[in-house]
């Protein structure tokens, strides 16, 4: 047994999400309000099989409005109860299980993030429920709607409402630099006075850079860099909360998404990665096909902490790297992964030696 508040015993936990899952929605008022379900993986009787979720609910409906996170101090197996996060204490636990150093601890973190965003972090675990397993485009589309959908929601605008006010920076001269070397092609984040922010200009320069190396066949190898101290801080703030039209918005982030035309020449494209790789500075390098990290890499997705998922791209990437549990626990926890916990799980390639 795992002494984490309100857990679920495993058992009663299958039986109401059999319920739930298969059509019986007054099953439901045993979790109560939506928002975290802890199952305890380790409390059953020695030798007894594992409780699991029978066909069609071996994963959980995407729209299921709970989120499942199993604890357990064993990470025995992957199958013994459907969840969006599964969380041990095992040193160095094999995919999907993400390692803790307390478990009680762990799950206060999700309860707060919950708690402050619930529309937000409920979104974003039923987006990673798809897996990242489809076409890159449709779940580019079905992140880019959730965003949408949350951007006119009420957590989005209390974030707005809290941060300080600001004058907006005049854009830069060259947001992105573009060097051709005979096959090579070196794409440079150039914005370092704000550790390569991601604002539309950065996104627009970056999309063409990139159509140049889907459209070329004589590119060969693409490098993908950030200029100054970080690689990218993630999106830029003076620009959030300027789309007051969600919806034409998301026409904006389909019809010039990095993230897809990345994911068109992933084969021939190394990021290099240093310092801080927050939000968009880890979704878009995740499609790559090789992702190379500085010692000092940090990689954080803070977008639920704002009311939002991410919307780089990072539902469709992320999951086809380190899988869905452990892009959810980064996207609803919004703690920080270092370099070698990125590299022990696949999310980057190779980290340089300190």
């Amino acid at each position: 047994m795992i002494d984490v508040p309100d857990a679920w015993e495993p058992a009663a936990a299958s039986a109401a999400l059999r319920a739930v899952t298969t059509g019986r929605l007054d099953g439901a008022d045993e979790f109560g309000a939506p928002g975290l379900i802890v199952v305890d993986l380790d409390g059953r009787e020695s030798g007894a099989a594992p409780p699991h979720l029978p066909p069609p609910a071996g994963l959980l409906p995407i729209g299921f409005g709970w989120i499942v996170v199993g604890v357990s101090r064993l990470a025995a197996s992957a199958t013994t109860i459907d969840c969006d996060i599964a969380l041990s204490t095992t040193e160095a636990a094999r995919r999907p299980w993400v390692t803790v150093d307390d478990l009680t601890d762990a799950v206060a973190t999700l309860r707060a993030a919950v708690d402050a965003n619930p529309a937000a972090a409920l979104t974003a675990a039923q987006l990673l429920r798809r897996g990242g397993t489809g076409p890159p485009h449709d779940d580019l589309f079905c992140e880019s709607l959730a965003y949408a959908t949350l951007q006119g929601g009420a957590e989005f605008r209390r974030w707005l409402e809290a941060r300080p006010r600001r004058d907006r920076r005049p854009p830069a001269a060259e947001p992105v630099l573009v060097e051709r070397d005979g096959g090579e092609l070196r794409i440079t984040l150039n914005r370092p006075e704000v550790r390569n922010a991601y604002d539309a200009a950065t996104r627009d320069a970056l999309v063409a850079a990139l159509q140049l190396a889907v459209a070329d066949r004589s590119v060969r190898r693409v490098e993908l860099a950030g200029a100054g101290p970080a690689f990218c801080s993630g999106g830029d703030l003076d620009e959030f909360g300027t789309a007051t039209d969600p919806p034409s918005a998301h026409l904006i982030r389909m019809g010039a998404s990095a993230g897809w035309w990345l994911a068109q020449c992933a084969a021939k494209v190394t990021a290099r990665l240093h310092g801080a790789c927050v939000g968009a500075g880890i979704e878009l390098p995740a499609f790559a096909g090789r992702v190379e990290a500085g010692a000092d890499t940090r990689i954080r997705l803070p977008e639920v902490g704002m009311g939002l998922v991410p919307g780089a791209g990072g539902t469709a990437s992320i999951p086809r790297r380190i899988g869905r549990h452990r892009t959810a626990w980064m996207a609803i926890s919004g703690v920080e992964v270092s370099g070698v916990t990125a590299l022990r799980w696949g999310l980057v390639d190779a980290v340089d030696d300190p």
